[in-house]
């Protein structure tokens, strides 16, 4: 192999690990704002279900007294 088309492949080679590098920082932040919706989900979820459940259970105040 000649040495201009050893330099070329090398190059390359040195280009192509930069993008990795690249490529993996950006797939590495994109992970950690999944993780944080999904716990942001979660959450909503959970204080929705909290909300419903306080309003079917009503409190003793919204109940209807014996007398009526």
């Amino acid at each position: 192999m000649d040495e201009p088309r050893l330099i070329e492949l090398e190059t390359k080679l040195a280009y192509l690990e930069e993008t990795l590098q690249v490529l993996n920082q950006v797939v590495a932040r994109q992970q950690k704002q999944i993780d944080q919706l999904e716990a942001t989900c979660r959450e909503l979820l959970e204080r929705a279900r909290n909300s419903a459940d306080s309003v079917f259970r009503g409190t003793a105040a919204d109940e209807v007294p014996p007398h009526y």
